[in-house]
């Protein structure tokens, strides 16, 4: 498959993604940036690091930001997603492999979360 083939088979299937699967698409980048700045800490590389870390706060506004606040539990994302890019920003300004150690946990397990809802919503077992 040529480039061009590539990217309309990618912008055709992200015009057919339901809600959920689009969710679980960005919580997934989310954690495989955290995965890749934690390695680029580890290896030195800060450019690749600030770069990961940047990309996972974007994506956290970018969740915060499509939030209907008019359910409950938006606004309890809401303060989530806050506190994530609050500990986004304390890592990227501190290098601190230890406080990414406790964050990268906290942000799988809401994506595990969210697959799990997104199974039972679509009927899946």
């Amino acid at each position: 498959m040529d480039a061009k083939g590539l990217q309309n088979y990618k912008a055709q299937s992200l015009t057919t993604m339901t809600q959920g699967e689009l969710l679980l698409l960005l919580m997934d980048e989310l954690v495989k940036r955290l995965m890749r700045s934690d390695i680029a800490l580890e290896q030195g590389d800060m450019q690749l690091f600030e770069a990961s870390i940047q990309r996972c706060i974007d994506i956290v506004r970018y969740l915060d930001d499509t939030l209907d606040r008019r359910y409950e539990v938006s606004r309890g994302l809401h303060r989530l997603y806050d506190f994530f890019c609050y500990d986004l920003n304390r890592i990227s300004l501190g290098r601190n492999k230890k406080e990414l150690d406790k964050l990268r946990p906290m942000i799988t397990d809401l994506r595990d979360t969210f697959r799990i809802a997104e199974k039972n919503a679509s009927g899946g077992n």
